[in-house]
């Protein structure tokens, strides 16, 4: 046991850091933050990384949506490689099609394969390649994408350092339509972040424009990514050090530092370690409550909180996590672990470490540096680290890491995500990695965000090959390969990821799911932390809900069509998971996800109808629920008045593309006979990839334009055939608008509750 007079030490040390703390930081009670009624502005294109100390602002009127090449059927068909919207011709099987205005964040793709990539921007087409590309049978090591010079290192990354993907955080903005399309399509496996913003949208950083391959990322950005790793934070005397070392017996509690009456920003937050501690030491719980909340926001051990699952490294290895946000690090017989993460607070900050494992932590230090942070309470959420712990994870149901109805008293909250760290397996399965990313954001039943594997959503491909990786932005930095494995420690897996530019914003909740293996079979021990930034209060709010095909809810909304079809019902489901699964006790399979029944309707003119809307709105987002049977959905939309004669003010294009089927287009699909050379090169298949699943809800932004002032308005949509095949010969799909229900939201700014 430690003396009195020993455990004593840290308090006062503590305490004086404190009443040094006061002595010079300006005081900024939270009274004084008055709400703003602007939406705050967003930093976009190279601007979201030079302002990163933004990272807690809310993002109003922009949608992030994630979509890639996942199996359709909702398993792991081909580990989800190669399923596409649509093959125009054998040079562009497409994997994105958006109608703008939007930006495209990230871009992630297994090895080479599928290069040449065609990206078409606003109309002009620009062929991007990396270096095995040419020859594919043949990967070059050390390869790089190209036009090496608008897609560099460290925004970009090849399989010879990802250990299995090309990665591209380089950000292509669209002003009104993208495609992504693959020119060959072995082992084509993809996934891609974009973000839509909401037409004429003004609190942005910068002017939307089109982008070129002539438009090379400015160094200050690489120079700013490149010192990933190191003490990326303002220094004194712009911001205050608050240090101090304690001794922590075994299961003591101990709080390291609190802050009272006083709105500021943790800018960094820091402990060092003696070796001889730092097992222990990372299962240590992190606790850090703001704003005299009854219940911490950061609540996780603190080797998952900082990044990896385990201290497993090789000898004279210095990083373990080398990230942009998260780092921990080993020199002269020391682990330093350190956060970046800017944790703004309006009141209060309490931070608290717990000893779990009955091990005494001798001689552990901390750092906490902060500035006064002085904003609109409003336009910033609170940082908040989830953890989950999953020991038997449940057979057929995605594993929920996040679900912010249920999350610190649950409610409305506002934010976005912007990471998960992950322990996959404890012994050594790797096969775990096939399980899918699913997230959900404000009350849609379809994932806006939905990957092909977890190793992907990591930044690798392959399972990484057991090897470790640690990037910036993702990482796979703990775990060896199976014919390495020779500790317990070795087969302790985990991997990371961090979004900054590709950070997921939502409204009023947000559902944040992972698959355990392709089909939700897996028994292994899954532990993970997601990191998102909320305020507890609704940035979207629900002002109306209308069902088609329900005759007086069509009289409420004064719906009008001039070749509506009749009320048609609809039995299907969505795009989650397997259906059915065989469960241990049970000799026949169960049904996990009933059907979804509903009534709509369709037309191939237009429709109408009126809903209702927060006068104060800064804007409007519409949630429809459409049947895929019916693929390419394109509509012109429009807004008027409620009342009087229709004055339609355009408000964009709603495009849905794709539909149910999607084609598969993997060579190696075919029949051996069929396949015509080796498959790396070999011309695409055309393989209808059917699914039961017809039900998506799919967005749409009206303007703040439109809508600002009003408590009604009319919506119009006047529906557009697309007209494409699914391939070349294949006969062109009978094309409609289907419209089951709409629901509407008025983006508003959240009320901050720290007072």
């Amino acid at each position: 046991m430690h003396s009195p007079m020993r455990r004593l030490q840290p308090a006062i040390v503590c305490a004086f850091l404190v009443f040094n703390w006061f002595a010079v930081l300006p005081s900024y009670a939270a009274d004084a933050l008055v709400d703003s009624s602007e939406p705050p502005v967003i930093p976009i294109g190279y601007d979201a990384f030079r302002n990163w100390q933004e990272w807690p602002r809310l993002r109003i009127g922009v949608r992030a949506y994630m979509r890639s090449t996942f199996d359709r059927t909702g398993g792991n068909h081909f580990a989800d490689a190669a399923h596409y919207i649509r093959q125009t011709d054998d040079q562009h099987s497409v994997a994105l099609d958006e109608e703008g205005p939007g930006i495209l964040w990230f871009v992630r793709h297994n090895h080479w394969h599928g290069s040449p990539w065609s990206y078409s921007v606003d109309g002009r087409e620009t062929i991007v390649t990396e270096s095995s590309t040419a020859d594919p049978i043949h990967p070059v090591e050390n390869s790089v994408f190209e036009p090496q010079a608008a897609f560099p290192k460290d925004l970009t990354y090849t399989w010879s350092v990802t250990k299995g993907a090309d990665l591209s955080w380089v950000p292509i903005p669209f002003q009104k339509e993208l495609q992504l399309a693959y020119g060959r399509t072995r082992y084509g496996t993809g996934y891609f972040i974009l973000w839509k913003l909401m037409p004429g949208l003004a609190n942005v950083s910068q002017p939307l424009k089109s982008w070129s391959v002539d438009d090379q990322p400015p160094a200050d950005v690489l120079d700013l990514l490149a010192r990933s790793g190191s003490d990326i934070a303002p220094a004194v005397p712009t911001t205050s050090e608050n240090k101090g070392a304690i001794n922590l017996d075994a299961f003591e509690s101990r709080t390291l530092l609190q802050l009272d009456n006083q709105s500021s920003t943790v800018r960094r937050l820091a402990f060092r370690v003696p070796e001889n501690a730092a097992a222990h030491f990372i299962k240590a719980r992190l606790r850090i409550w703001w704003d005299d909340q009854p219940e911490p926001s950061v609540d996780a051990p603190l080797g998952l909180f900082f990044g990896t699952a385990s201290l497993m490294r090789d000898p004279g290895q210095e990083f373990i996590v080398k990230s942009f946000p998260m780092t921990v690090r080993f020199a002269n017989g020391t682990f330093e672990f350190a956060t970046y993460f800017p944790m703004p607070f309006l009141k209060s900050c309490r931070i608290e470490i717990s000893e779990t494992t009955g091990h005494a932590l001798d001689e552990i230090n901390s750092s906490v540096r902060t500035q006064p942070f002085d904003g609109p309470g409003n336009s910033v959420g609170l940082f908040h680290a989830t953890y989950r712990d999953f020991p038997s994870p449940e057979r057929g149901r995605d594993l929920v890491l996040l679900d912010t109805t249920q999350t610190e008293g649950g409610g409305d909250w506002c934010g976005h995500l912007v990471g998960t760290t992950y322990q996959f397996t404890t012994t050594g399965n790797l096969g775990t990695l096939e399980g899918d990313p699913r997230f959900y954001f404000d009350d849609s039943l379809s994932p806006q965000c939905q990957g092909t594997g977890s190793e992907e959503w990591g930044g690798g491909g392959d399972y990484w090959g057991g090897r470790t990786m640690t990037l910036p932005f993702a990482g796979h930095p703990v775990g060896r390969p199976i014919n390495q494995q020779k500790t317990a420690l070795d087969r302790v897996h985990s991997a990371y990821r961090f979004l900054l530019t590709d950070l997921m914003p939502f409204g009023r909740n947000a559902r944040i799911t992972l698959e355990h293996g392709g089909e939700n079979l897996s028994r292994e021990h899954y532990e993970t932390v997601t990191y998102w930034y909320g305020i507890h209060s609704p940035g979207l709010v629900l002002t109306d809900e209308f069902n088609v095909g329900n005759e007086p809810d069509e009289k409420r909304h004064e719906y009008r069509s001039p070749d509506a079809s009749p009320p048609e019902t609809l039995a299907s489901r969505f795009e989650w998971g397997v259906d059915h699964v065989a469960l241990p006790d049970k000799k026949a399979e169960t049904e996990l996800f009933p059907e979804t029944v509903d009534v709509g309707r369709r037309t191939k003119t237009w429709s109408e109808f009126t809903l209702n809307i927060a006068t104060n709105n800064l804007g409007i987002l519409l949630l429809r629920r459409l049947d895929l049977n019916y693929p390419d959905q394109r509509a012109r939309v429009l807004v008027s008045d409620a009342d009087g004669p229709p004055n339609w003010k355009e408000a964009g294009i709603w495009y849905t593309a794709g539909g149910n089927p999607a084609v598969f287009g993997d060579p190696l699909g075919l029949p051996k006979d069929q396949i015509q050379g080796n498959p790396e090169l070999a011309s695409p298949a055309h393989i209808i990839w059917p699914s039961n699943r017809r039900w998506r809800e799919v967005e749409f932004m009206l303007p703040r334009k439109l809508t600002e002032g009003r408590d009604r308005i009319r919506v119009r949509v006047e529906f557009q055939p697309v007209n494409l095949p699914l391939f070349p010969g294949h006969p062109i799909a009978d094309e409609a608008w289907t419209e089951f229900r709409y629901r509407a939201y008025s983006f508003v700014m959240p009320k901050h509750l720290a007072r």
